[in-house]
């Protein structure tokens, strides 16, 4: 096997049908190759031991080039290429723009019986965003989720959540996060202050930021997609609840991680369609 590679978007998903285009010290192209639907590379072509230059394209992402060593075997292994999406350095235009639900997820993790995961997600919530004119660092975001609207899969352990024993969401409705400052942690990654209004406690809680880019959609409207993730600790916020099964080890764990995967629509309102 000579050439070996994955090629991912920042968030993970599988580019099918780049293409990377391998050369030589001297700009000769030794090499091309088409990635699968997978976004997997496997070319059989031996390469000439050597430094070579790998340059990854694909439509609707920025070029990515990196350098390879081929090995006295003729192999060169690649590893994971990560594209970005056009654009995706160019920050979202300033003011207004509506998280729209029907494309974004709000989810958490939980271990069980520590030795699984059990996964849930809000399916009601509703949030906006705004992008400062001059200074990124000064926008906003705030979200509204429904607690009653968790899903784990599961009625009788969803009911179990809703309960006082969790989120208690006939006396707390709503879990609310606002923002309070945003710190640049790379390119375009950031890390977002705030404070997470959770069963009746308010906590700050910082959510680590990625920007995926922004592109047209269907309708005649521009969307920005982002990526969110963060810890949180069930006692923090007065859930404290466990069932302890066997040696000490409890049926749902103590330490939640929340993935927020979001696309916001500029403007105030989202698209009738």
């Amino acid at each position: 096997m000579g050439l070996t590679a994955r090629i991912r978007t920042r968030d993970g998903w599988a580019v099918s049908h780049a293409v990377v285009t391998v050369t030589d010290m001297t700009g000769t192209q030794v090499l091309r190759a088409e990635a699968d639907a997978e976004g997997a590379v496997r070319d059989a072509t031996e390469l000439a031991p050597g430094a070579y230059t790998v340059i990854v394209t694909a439509v609707g992402y920025a070029p990515a080039a990196s350098s390879a060593i081929v090995t006295a075997s003729g192999r060169a292994e690649v590893g994971t290429v990560t594209l970005a999406r056009q654009g995706g350095t160019e920050l979202p235009p300033p003011g207004p723009w509506t998280i729209d639900p029907a494309h974004s997820s709000v989810g958490a993790v939980a271990q069980h019986l520590g030795i699984s995961s059990v996964h849930g997600r809000f399916t009601d919530f509703a949030g906006r965003i705004e992008i400062a004119p001059d200074e990124v660092e000064k926008s906003r975001v705030e979200a509204v989720i429904r607690a009653e609207s968790i899903d784990t899969g599961n009625g009788m352990r969803d009911t179990h959540l809703r309960s006082a024993d969790f989120l208690d969401v006939e006396k707390y409705p709503e879990i609310t996060y606002r923002s309070t400052g945003l710190t640049a942690a790379g390119a375009d990654r950031w890390t977002v202050h705030g404070e997470l209004t959770l069963h009746g406690v308010v906590r700050p809680v910082d959510l680590g930021l990625a920007y995926l880019g922004i592109g047209s959609d269907p309708w005649g409207g521009t969307r920005a997609a982002f990526r969110a993730t963060t810890e949180l600790r069930r006692e923090d916020f007065a859930m404290n609840y466990n069932q302890v099964v066997q040696a000490g080890i409890a049926a749902i764990g103590t330490t939640l991680k929340v993935e927020l995967d979001i696309q916001a629509v500029q403007g105030e309102s989202l698209p009738s369609a």
